[in-house]
C-alpha cells in the first residue's frame, strides 16, 4: 500500500466512525460554519490547530504559512483575513507560532535558501534586526530562537492592526481581538505573549482615513 493510498484508507475508516457515532454529523456540518476563530499558523506538520486546542470542524478558520506570517503583499492570506473577518465575522484573530520553527531558525542563519525562501525568510530577518540589541545579548543559542520566535508572532500581530481589514471592523463593530501565541513542541502549552484590540495604540503612519 502507497501512502497516499493509506490516507485515503484512513479517510474511509475515519468517515465511517463518524457516521456510525453520529449519523446526520456530515449533512450538519455541510451546512454551518461559524467559527469564532480564524488562526494564522505555522504550516509545520507537529502543530495542527485543531489538535493541539481541541476545536471540532466548523469551529476554526484556518491559515498558515512558513512561520506563521502576516505579509501585507500576501494576498491569500489577506483575503483569508478579509472572508474571516467581514462574512464569518469571527471574534478572535490568533497568530500562533512555535519554539522549534525551522523558518525561524533559518532565518537566523546566512545560509541562502534560492530566492522564493530567501524571499520569505527576509520577512523574519526584518523582525530580527528591528530587535537585534535584545537577541544579540541572549547567549544561549536557544532562548535567543524562542525569543526570536515570540517577537515574530508579536510583530505579525500588529502586521494585522495596520490593515484596513481590522481597523474598519474595530472602528465599526468593536472586534476582533487579536493574540499572538506561542506552541511548545516539548509540552503542548500554548503560550499567550500578545494581545490587541479595537482600542490598541497603532502608530499613525498606519492608520486609515475615512474607514
Amino acid at each position: 500500500m502507497t501512502p497516499i493510498e493509506k490516507l485515503l484508507l484512513e479517510n474511509k475508516a475515519w468517515a465511517s466512525e463518524v457516521k456510525a457515532d453520529d449519523p446526520g454529523y456530515f449533512e450538519r456540518l455541510s451546512h454551518l460554519q461559524t467559527p469564532q476563530f480564524l488562526w494564522i499558523g505555522c504550516s509545520d506538520s507537529r502543530v495542527p490547530a485543531d489538535k493541539i486546542t481541541g476545536t471540532q470542524p466548523g469551529e476554526i478558520f484556518v491559515h498558515r504559512n512558513i512561520a506563521n506570517m502576516v505579509v501585507h503583499t500576501d494576498v491569500n492570506l489577506l483575503s483569508v483575513l478579509d472572508y474571516a473577518v467581514n462574512h464569518l465575522k469571527v471574534q478572535h484573530v490568533i497568530v500562533c507560532g512555535h519554539y522549534g520553527c525551522g523558518g525561524v531558525k533559518a532565518a537566523m542563519t546566512k545560509t541562502d535558501y534560492q530566492h522564493v525562501l530567501n524571499m520569505w525568510l527576509r520577512n523574519i530577518k526584518d523582525v530580527y534586526r528591528i530587535n537585534a540589541a535584545e537577541l544579540d545579548a541572549i547567549e544561549d543559542e536557544e532562548r535567543r530562537t524562542d525569543r526570536l520566535t515570540e517577537l515574530n508572532v508579536k510583530e505579525q500581530v500588529n502586521h494585522l492592526a495596520e490593515t484596513s481589514i481590522i481597523q474598519r471592523a474595530w472602528k465599526k463593530e468593536q472586534r476582533p481581538q487579536l493574540h499572538g501565541w506561542v506552541y511548545g513542541l516539548k509540552d503542548g502549552i500554548i503560550k499567550p505573549v500578545f494581545e490587541m484590540n479595537a482600542k490598541s495604540h497603532i502608530d499613525p503612519i498606519y492608520q486609515y482615513d475615512g474607514l
